[in-house]
């Protein structure tokens, strides 16, 4: 399950509530819950996004726990020392992160598609990525240091998938943005849990969404076992 952040934030204080119901919901049906925020901020800032995301925030009268989440995206933009306070809090939860790297909406090309200055910027965040997958790396050889990584530019995966090799990527952008499953096999060249695909607006506006959501999940299984 993969809350958009926003909707329930929009809402204050009782948006927030519903989102902590929401988790508590999902963890009893045996649901992962990936916060999907996109944080980033300076360190001091990105350490209090950590504990209220995966962590919780000492007080005089003990502990406030956060929200608990199994992982969540981050923004990695503001670069390495930024990254790090996300990065310690998911080590010391066993939380996964997805840091942005080639996203799906048409603007992305504006900046992630820059050279910077040999290679586009998206490789370049692919690099760091790469770089920091030991820290959050798994017993059958992939990272919980993952990669949100498009639907929407099919062509762009493979590339990706080299430069991450353990890395899981979450693939949003599939149905309502045009992203097409059966386009996204290199993604799950490691294997079948080398990626998850994101969809919402595809299953939750079609008329029968338990079937919607039936059909992407059979068309992502043939392309990760092919």
């Amino acid at each position: 399950m993969k809350p958009q952040l926003a909707c329930f934030e929009r809402l204050g204080a009782p948006g927030w509530a519903a989102l902590a119901e929401v988790r508590a919901a999902a963890a009893e049906a045996g649901l992962l819950t990936i916060a999907d925020g996109k944080r980033g901020d300076v360190p001091i800032t990105a350490a209090a996004y950590a504990q209220a995301l995966v962590g919780e925030t000492p007080t005089p009268w003990g502990p406030v726990r956060g929200l608990d989440a199994d992982a969540f995206t981050a923004n990695p933009l503001l670069g390495l020392d930024a990254l790090e306070p996300l990065l310690a809090a998911a080590e010391a939860t066993g939380a996964a992160v997805f840091a942005l790297v080639r996203t799906s909406n048409p603007g992305a090309a504006d900046v992630e598609d820059l050279p910077a200055p040999e290679r586009p910027l998206h490789e370049r965040l692919a690099a760091l990525v790469d770089g920091l997958a030991d820290r959050l790396a798994g017993d059958v050889g992939l990272s919980g240091m993952g990669a949100v990584v498009g639907a929407t530019e099919p062509e762009r995966i493979a590339r990706l998938r080299e430069l991450m090799p353990r890395s899981i990527f979450l693939i949003p952008g599939v149905g309502a943005q045009g992203g097409r499953p059966e386009l996204l096999g290199a993604a799950f060249a490691p294997g079948a849990a080398a990626a998850l695909v994101a969809a919402s607006r595809g299953i939750a506006a079609d008329p029968d969404p338990a079937a919607a959501a039936e059909r992407l999940r059979v068309a992502v299984w043939d392309v990760s076992t092919a």
